[in-house]
């Protein structure tokens, strides 16, 4: 990917998020995930019903703009607890 005759960098990260109250939080949850989904290389979820909360872990590969934008969006809903841990190696994609 090129910005400004720039060549950025991909890297691996993981994001994880708690969702609690997941019914009232996942739709928009998704629907920003969706918007990424070219950058997305996996998705799992816990479900602990009897705690009302959901566990989400997204491996991603993509420049850290792309990464901060999720983990930001993410991090912006209510309800939703968002930590992100990236490589410090950089991809040559």
């Amino acid at each position: 990917m090129q910005r400004g005759g720039k060549i950025l960098k991909k890297r691996v990260a993981v994001i994880s998020a708690i969702l609690e109250n997941p019914e009232k939080v996942q739709f928009e949850f998704n629907k920003i995930v969706s918007e990424y989904k070219e950058i997305i290389r996996g998705r799992m979820g816990i479900p602990f019903e009897e705690e009302d909360m959901s566990v989400i872990s997204i491996t991603v590969v993509g420049t850290l703009d792309e990464i901060n934008s999720l983990t930001g969006k993410l991090g912006n809903l209510n309800n939703v607890v968002v930590k992100t841990s990236v490589s410090k190696k950089e991809l040559d994609v």
